[in-house]
């Protein structure tokens, strides 16, 4: 068994959308210098490390996530130099530094499939990626059926005639994981990173990276891209896919090996059900990976505590722990997600995602903050056509999938846009336009208000690390009232989450150690989560 002191089994991480968190330049974009400066804020939050979105050259055409280049550093979030800075700064508070990194495809702006492209078919170069003839007469029809995620066909046709694979864009051809030369390069990327001192890295579409050998057609490719977590198991949660991270874990121990300090991979794992994410996190595989089904379940006492079960039973029961996540950059805000459709609304949303806070961070494990949840920020509903830059929309004319909304760069301080994220240049405005309301949520309210959702986060995260019933450990449910969440962590520390929305009794008689709301003693008001400590 794994040992409990490795800093990573019950870590919070701050996931930093690094275009949308502070830009020092006044261009309007996030950058690392701007991380840099944010990094004291973070400290005072209580983070234990950040995870920074891809910031690697790259055309933009999904913010990052299409990397013409692994080992370096786009100019848009400055240079190699700038990284080293960040590092060093981070290392002086203690904040460790997971970096994003992007497997299953790339650019097609990288150096390789431009070779590729250049290539003739049956080359080496095409080789690495999933270049194949087409079907019907003259081969103009793709190779199989499969659809992309983000919208439309899965293939694209080159000059010669043949067609290359790609599940989520045009601009993001998959890597043929099956050539050899793919996984070579990746450990020499890892290893530029490890030797520039991160931590560890988050992985992208961790279940991806090999497709079934055959390509055959799939039994319904509609549902296979219906939605963002719909997923092809022709091109998904293949077996070999496993080889790569007990490789990818290897290199992690090989450094550990040489300093002592843990490294950390965690992936981003969407498969079916708990017991086949417990097969990633294995003891010789990734040390953790995201556990997305609390962020899916809904709004129910039952449904919170089937999803809890199956994720202590199935995936800590491997010798791991869980990875708890509520949000991230491709999800609807969990204040909107909660409540009524109106993002300024003050009534449920707010209150149970406050709730939900207190509940993930008393679970035992690790847990991932999304930037700005702790700002309480509703998702932007209302950007027009005009501003949208997710490939989602430009792929299906659709905005009922759009990203955007929850990437509106944040509000520091000030009534007015760009609300401090931006600065230096006048007139100078951020990617995506700010609503007037974010000033409502801008960090120096936060921070004067003991009420906001800025103080529960932080005082949740004192606690969390003061406390030894918190962190990893064993939860014990605690039967009571109908609606009512309540389990106990440990000696005499109790977390309990109301789901309806009259009062409840509480599961314990005396006054909240901390409450997402107001909390009389013995009782629990609706779409409210406390913890108790003592005796019960």
């Amino acid at each position: 068994m794994l040992s409990k002191y490795l800093w990573w089994r019950d870590a919070v991480i701050y996931q930093v959308y690094v275009r949308s968190f502070l830009d020092s330049t006044g261009d309007g974009i996030g950058d690392l210098a701007g991380v840099r400066a944010g990094l004291p804020y973070l400290k005072k939050l209580g983070v234990d490390g950040i995870w920074l979105s891809p910031c690697y050259p790259s055309p933009q055409h999904d913010h990052g996530y299409d990397v013409a280049d692994y080992r370096d550093v786009d100019p848009l979030f400055g240079d190699l130099a700038e990284f080293d800075l960040l590092m060093a700064a981070a290392r002086r508070l203690g904040i460790k530094v997971l970096l994003d990194i992007v497997p299953n495809h790339c650019s097609s702006e990288h150096p390789a499939f431009r070779a590729a492209l250049a290539a003739a078919p049956g080359s080496a170069a095409r080789a690495r990626f999933h270049f194949a003839d087409g079907r019907g007469p003259e081969g103009a029809e793709p190779p199989n059926n499969w659809h992309a995620m983000f919208g439309g066909p899965a293939w694209t046709r080159v000059e010669d005639g043949q067609w290359y694979l790609h599940m989520f864009t045009p601009e993001q051809p998959d890597w043929n994981w099956r050539d050899p030369e793919v996984g070579a390069d990746f450990e020499e990327t890892l290893r530029f990173w490890l030797d520039r001192g991160v931590d560890g890295f988050r992985i992208d579409v961790a279940a991806g990276l090999f497709k079934h050998p055959d390509l055959p057609d799939s039994d319904d490719p509609e549902a296979d891209a219906r939605t963002r977590d719909s997923v092809n198991p022709l091109a998904w949660n293949q077996p070999e896919v496993h080889e790569v991270w007990r490789h990818w874990r290897a290199i992690c121990e090989e450094y550990t090996a040489r300093d002592g300090r843990e490294r950390l991979l965690v992936g981003e794992v969407s498969v079916p059900t708990a017991r086949e994410h417990a097969h990633y996190v294995r003891e010789d595989e990734l040390h953790q990976a995201f556990f997305f089904d609390l962020l899916g379940a809904a709004w129910d006492a039952d449904a919170f505590r089937k999803v809890i079960s199956e994720a202590m039973q199935d995936i800590a029961g491997t010798g791991s722990t869980v990875t708890w996540v509520l949000n991230n950059h491709d999800q609807v805000r969990t204040v909107t997600r909660y409540g009524e459709p109106a993002p300024e609304s003050s009534g449920l949303g707010p209150a149970r995602a406050r709730a939900a806070a207190l509940l993930m961070l008393a679970l035992p494990g690790a847990a991932y903050i999304y930037q700005g949840e702790e700002l309480g920020l509703p998702e932007v509903v209302d950007l027009p056509d005009d501003v949208l830059t997710d490939p989602i929309f430009r792929r299906t004319g659709s905005r009922a999938r759009i990203r955007d909304g929850c990437r509106v760069p944040l509000p520091w301080s000030g009534q007015a846009s760009p609300f401090g994220f931006t600065s230096g240049v006048e007139g100078a405005k951020p990617w995506l336009p700010q609503p007037e309301w974010f000033a409502e949520h801008a960090t120096d309210r936060a921070l004067a208000d003991t009420r906001s959702f800025w103080h529960l986060y932080r005082d949740g995260l004192q606690l969390r690390s003061s406390l030894p019933q918190l962190g990893e450990g064993e939860l014990h449910w605690l039967d009571g009232t109908p609606g009512v969440l309540a389990f106990s962590r440990g000696d005499g520390l109790v977390c309990a989450v109301n789901f309806g929305t009259a009062p409840a009794p509480a599961p314990v008689s005396g006054t909240p150690l901390l409450s997402s709301g107001p909390c009389p003693a013995g009782v629990l008001p609706g779409s409210t989560a406390a913890w108790w400590l003592g005796d019960h």
